[in-house]
């Protein structure tokens, strides 16, 4: 005679292990990922690089504007109107690319205080780090 299975029934061999979910939830009752403070901090550095980033975007497209005018006003023959007009369009580029990035901080700063204003503790570890 054989003995009885050895198993309880279920299907899966995991079925005993406790399921770890994967956010932290508070004593509070809030959650969210846990980030860590060098996780933060690297976002910042790159939203500020990212800000940076504007001005130089600001001064290339007026050059590579300037000089592709210049570069048609001497395969045309138009003298300076088409420099001017490739100059008016880099400027209006560059300030289009300012404007986004103004923008794209603004966003980060307003989800950053939201963040913060859901878990108040999170305000004072970056402080200190």
């Amino acid at each position: 005679m054989q003995p009885g299975p050895r198993h309880s029934g279920e299907m899966s061999q995991d079925s005993e292990r406790e399921r770890v979910h994967p956010t932290t939830v508070d004593a509070d009752g809030l959650h969210g990922p846990a980030l860590d403070p060098a996780a933060r901090s690297s976002r910042r550095m790159y939203e500020g690089l990212s800000a940076s980033a504007a001005g130089l975007e600001l001064g290339i497209s007026v050059a590579i504007g300037a000089l592709f005018g210049a570069w048609l006003d001497g395969k045309l023959g138009t003298a300076p109107w088409l420099l001017i007009g490739c100059l008016i369009l880099g400027v209006i580029a560059g300030f289009r690319g300012v404007l986004r990035a103004v923008a794209r901080a603004e966003r980060a700063d307003r989800a950053e205080r939201i963040s913060n204003r859901r878990n108040p503790r999170s305000e004072g570890a970056d402080r200190r780090g």
